[in-house]
């Protein structure tokens, strides 16, 4: 039986700008050799993102103890078109870290309820993800034109620090500014404040402290689905670097702490133990209960991000919040 062909996307409507410099196989052998000689040891939190991975992640954005994205749609929904009237003018919509940009149409269809056609530039370190999602959001919405860069964030701002765009609403979603230490989120900020001009906007989504006990079941979920999003880096470092960990001889370990204001997330070890990796040629002694962290997730309040927006560049012009005020979708004005 013949496939069934998408429907043809015209290049003219779509360029992607491919930055990555190195084969991800290179990398993620590096960042494991040096995560599991650091003190504690540790993984970078871009490595649970493989096919699985993802996977995954998108099955835990299902949960009910995940309110996060229910949260930021709610918002996303009843104010996209608040949103997109705060900045002036015809708009080019930017984003960071884009994925699926499934969240992204709702802001779409509000820029093009102002405006006839619309440019949007996504930014991701995933060249086919990237590649993916362009082609479905170009035939969903004919009158936009994609230009994407598959870029770390970093190497992504730096590119387009040498293009010149009209007015442009840039898009952080899913609380993603979370994951960066604050000295990271204010290194981040900065620099896409340098891509910004003066009247431009960013739209930062950001998850809000609250109670201990509804942080850490976000992140301890009863169906075991983060703990398998967390422990999938261990299979990730067995598929492609050869190793040999034991995923039943860690557990996943998540709690919130109140001092720091973040929730942090680690494997642990449930025995002593020794595991080969014989893609890097080295053998690693694990005690029992010893950790290996592999993310924090930091929450912020209304006077967080003020300060925040404040301290790059920013000010903070207008935060909505869901229903149950546990999400902020905040709008930064470059100043």
């Amino acid at each position: 039986m013949a496939e069934t062909q998408p429907a043809v996307v015209s290049e003219e409507k779509f360029i992607i700008h491919n930055l990555v410099k190195r084969e991800p196989r290179a990398g993620l052998a590096a960042d494991v050799r040096r995560g599991l000689d650091s003190q504690p040891k540790r993984f970078l939190p871009k490595y649970f993102y493989d096919q699985l991975g993802s996977q995954l992640f998108e099955a835990i954005c299902l949960l009910p103890e995940y309110y996060l994205t229910r949260a930021e749609n709610e918002i996303l929904e009843r104010y996209a078109d608040e949103i997109v009237a705060s900045v002036d003018g015809e708009t080019t919509l930017l984003e960071m870290g884009s994925g699926s940009a499934s969240k992204t149409r709702l802001i779409i269809e509000a820029l093009l309820r102002k405006q006839a056609e619309l440019l949007f530039i996504p930014v991701d370190i995933s060249a086919s993800a990237l590649d993916s999602s362009s082609r479905i959001l170009l035939q969903s919405y004919p009158q936009i034109r994609v230009e994407a860069y598959a870029a770390d964030y970093f190497a992504g701002l730096a590119e387009l620090e040498k293009t010149e765009r009209g007015r442009t609403l840039a898009l952080f979603l899913g609380s993603n500014i979370s994951n960066f230490d604050p000295e990271e989120a204010l290194r981040f900020l900065r620099a896409l404040r340098q891509v910004l001009h003066q009247g431009d906007a960013l739209l930062l989504g950001a998850d809000l402290k609250k109670d201990k006990r509804v942080l850490e079941a976000a992140y301890n979920d009863a169906l075991g689905v983060t703990a398998a999003f967390n422990l999938n880096v261990l299979a990730r470092i067995n598929r492609e670097l050869g190793g040999n960990f034991d995923l039943r001889a860690f557990q996943h370990h998540a709690f919130y702490s109140e001092a720091a204001g973040r929730v942090e997330i680690y494997i642990e070890s449930l025995r002593a133990q020794t595991v080969e990796i014989t893609g890097l040629g080295i053998s690693v002694d694990f005690a029992a209960g010893e950790q290996i962290h592999t993310e924090n997730s930091y929450k912020y309040d209304l006077g967080n991000l003020a300060e925040l927006a404040a301290n790059t560049g920013f000010t903070r012009a207008r935060t909505w919040l869901d229903h149950g005020e546990q999400f902020s979708s905040s709008l930064l004005l470059a100043v």
